[in-house]
């Protein structure tokens, strides 16, 4: 993976309460009734609703969703994830009956990804992941969209798979926006304005890789006014995402003191979530940081076996100083160690 990233009130409730009268003691089954006095008084009225069941009183402007076109509903829920789709099939007989195509779909999608990946006993088969894809995008899901798209793009078919990421983000789809304006930031389909334009449509519905690519668009002025503040403020959005090179940038910020004050309490920390995230560049300069020799170690050996050759050399000068049950130990947690989970 590279990961050269860096360029050289309160919301308060509307409603308020209402007071209760402290005189007035009403019974749980018994509502107030008027005073006789009252009741010989013309202005005296009984309420308009006291008299017609809670059930008649609701508003009757309610809209039969159940009666939407069958390629409009697909076309709303093409975006949705397998949890969604189910919820939705379930409002009435007829979402269930227009949601079957895109059902259908989530199902060719998880074949597509065992064919691509290997996973569950399923030999990689790219051939196969592509025709599982593509009979998804026939039933009209954007997310199989995207995923032929990647695949196409993997083949060096890229014009076939421009076209399926412009399908997707026509509806909708925050993969699907996003793939298609990476592709608009590449020489041969450069078209850096419309891809902030579809960085920032994306961003916004939290696409977490859309965030920082919009924040490395604003960071070195690519189709847009260079602007720190808020290219650091995207890079934020993604890493509490959960985007790790957006950790790592954010920390840099801090450090540098681009787009944020400098903060080295927040520089370090950051710095050690993107190493805990599994970001090599971070493991060796969290590493070098810390006072603890043995766990310095630790994340020097972690950075040396993801490739960073200098973090190999400070190891062996680091590990010259400890006791052999030291490193030892130290040995025992690199080779134990995992990535917390993130989106990459």
């Amino acid at each position: 993976m590279k990961q050269k990233t860096w360029p050289s009130r309160s919301d308060g409730s509307p409603f308020t309460a209402l007071p209760l009268a402290k005189n007035h003691q009403f019974s749980k089954h018994q509502p107030p009734q008027p005073s006789p006095s009252s009741r010989n008084n013309h202005h005296y009225s009984k309420p308009c609703f006291a008299d017609r069941p809670i059930k008649s009183r609701i508003i009757n402007d309610q809209r039969d969703f159940s009666s939407l076109p069958y390629d409009l509903l697909t076309r709303i829920a093409s975006p949705f994830s397998q949890r969604d789709l189910n919820a939705a099939s379930l409002v009435c007989k007829s979402w269930n009956d227009a949601l079957r195509p895109l059902r259908e779909a989530m199902l060719l999608l998880k074949w597509g990804k065992r064919f691509k990946h290997g996973r569950a006993g399923v030999q990689p088969n790219l051939e196969k992941a592509l025709d599982s894809f593509l009979k998804g995008v026939a039933r009209g899901s954007s997310l199989a969209m995207v995923d032929a798209g990647l695949v196409y793009w993997e083949m060096g078919r890229r014009e076939e798979g421009i076209a399926l990421y412009r399908r997707a983000a026509q509806l909708g789809d925050p993969s699907g926006l996003c793939n298609l304006a990476i592709a608009y930031l590449q020489a041969d389909f450069a078209n850096p304005k419309e891809a902030v334009k579809l960085l920032l449509q994306s961003s916004s519905a939290g696409h977490v890789r859309a965030q920082y690519q919009l924040a490395l668009c604003l960071h070195h002025g690519r189709g847009i006014d260079r602007n720190l503040p808020e290219a650091a403020k995207w890079y934020l959005r993604a890493a509490e995402g959960g985007y790790v090179r957006a950790m790592y940038n954010v920390s840099l910020c801090y450090s540098v003191g681009e787009g944020f004050a400098k903060s080295h309490p927040q520089a370090k920390k950051w710095m050690k979530r993107a190493a805990d995230h599994g970001h090599s560049k971070a493991q060796f300069e969290h590493g070098l940081n810390l006072f603890s020799l043995s766990k310095a170690v630790v994340y020097l050996e972690l950075a040396s076996r993801a490739g960073e050759t200098g973090a190999s050399h400070v190891k062996d000068v680091i590990v010259q100083q400890l006791s052999t049950a030291s490193r030892d130990r130290a040995m025992r947690l690199a080779e134990n160690w995992r990535a917390l989970p993130s989106s990459r």
